[in-house]
């Protein structure tokens, strides 16, 4: 199953970063909406994000291994060449708002991808920090997009010589103290929104963001973080259980054109090796192998060059938002996520095993499903109190009644 999830990425990635590492990708890449501006960083910002686990395995002489150093190689050298002001494909970062969005993603994917940074070289990664830093011009809504500025202060507290601490930190505080909804679910900003952006962006980049924040000791962060686990791993599960036995999913939101990479959380979830408890290995991989089968193997996914359409399933450009681009589908490429886990990790090694609504609808035993509510700070300070009172108030009853 692995080879096929690898023939998989292959096919989506290949046309745009072999465009991108001969400095053609403006030459090549169609034009959706003439949002041509910010479809180049958003298309490499995207598959960066996904695969930057896989191309961060330590080198191998297998097929597989030297496959991932040539796509090592491919990416090296479009991210060169999107930042070398000289190059056909260089991107000013600071060109408008979208760049934001875009620059997160890529942030992102280096931030969990060490070895991939460390390839850049020093005057690469210099124009990279130069061109991210542009972004900082661009205040975000109180939206998701609280947390792309997070995010590229993130990566510039790892990788940077300097960050901005209140912008880093306010993104990740507005989440957790005031957006949080209940059972595992953000609003985007003050307000519900039903769609996949708690798997898009707000679950993986606050588990990213976090990890960076307890790693340089933020006073806050591991308080964050004791918030933000069980409201991840809820979500997760709500995820796992909207594949149906066919491989389908809801549709419901925006931004569908994004495809599997509606299963974002899920995938980094087992990349992390964060799943819960009742949701194994296998049961995921079989479950997201039924959606990618489902949806790569339509042939109206991609055009004559390679490129993706613009659509959920083949070319369905009616229900495109006004800021999609033709980097928008991918975004789907987060799902290959667990590529960077060993391929003797139980991910790939156990034997197949069923996901929750497959079991279900063979007739088989499977877990109920229980709705998360975490206690206020009320209740964890004076519930301990009740209970030692109750408890209390029987030994009284029963000393009398003796």
């Amino acid at each position: 199953m692995r080879g096929n999830w690898v023939s998989y990425l292959e096919k989506i990635v290949f046309p745009v970063l072999d465009a991108a590492a001969e400095d053609r990708l403006k030459e090549t890449m169609p034009i959706f909406k003439d949002r041509s501006e910010f479809q180049y960083l958003e298309a490499i910002g995207r598959i960066v994000c996904g695969i930057a686990p896989w191309l961060n395995l330590p080198d191998d002489t297998s097929d597989e291994g030297e496959l991932r150093a040539n796509y090592l190689d491919l990416t090296l050298k479009a991210i060169t060449n999107l930042v070398n002001p000289n190059s056909r494909d260089y991107i000013d970062f600071g060109l408008g708002g979208q760049a934001l969005v875009d620059a997160a993603y890529l942030s992102q994917g280096l931030l969990r991808a060490p070895n991939l940074w460390n390839a850049l070289g020093t005057e690469v990664q210099d124009k990279l920090l130069h061109e991210i830093k542009k972004t900082r011009n661009i205040k975000p809504p109180k939206s998701n997009w609280l947390l792309f500025a997070s995010m590229v202060e993130a990566f510039l507290l790892k990788y940077g010589d300097d960050f901005n601490r209140k912008r880093l930190n306010y993104g990740v505080r507005k989440f957790i103290k005031n957006y949080y909804k209940g059972d595992g679910l953000y609003g985007d900003g003050t307000n519900l929104s039903i769609d996949y952006y708690n798997s898009y962006v707000i679950h993986p980049m606050l588990m990213d963001i976090l990890e960076i924040m307890i790693t340089h000791k933020f006073k806050e962060s591991n308080r964050y973080l004791i918030k933000q686990k069980p409201r991840y791993q809820r979500y997760v599960e709500i995820q796992e259980r909207m594949i149906s036995p066919e491989g389908a999913y809801p549709l419901f939101g925006r931004t569908l054109i994004c495809r599997f990479g509606a299963f974002h959380a899920l995938a980094q979830a087992a990349f992390l090796e964060l799943l819960p408890k009742n949701i194994n290995f296998s049961q995921v991989r079989c479950a997201l192998n039924a959606v990618l089968k489902r949806q790569i193997e339509m042939s109206k996914n991609f055009d004559s060059d390679g490129f993706m359409t613009i659509g959920f399933n083949g070319m369905q450009e009616r229900m495109a938002e006004s800021y999609v681009s033709s980097g928008s589908p991918y975004h789907c490429c987060s799902v290959f996520l667990p590529l960077g886990l060993s391929c003797d990790h139980p991910f790939w090694k156990d034997e197949d095993s069923e996901w929750t609504s497959l079991k279900a609808f063979n007739g088989q035993e499977f877990e109920q499903d229980k709705s998360f509510h975490e206690k206020s700070v009320k209740q964890e300070f004076f519930m301990p109190l009740v209970y030692k009172c109750q408890s209390g108030l029987r030994k009284l009853k029963n000393l009398f009644k003796s």
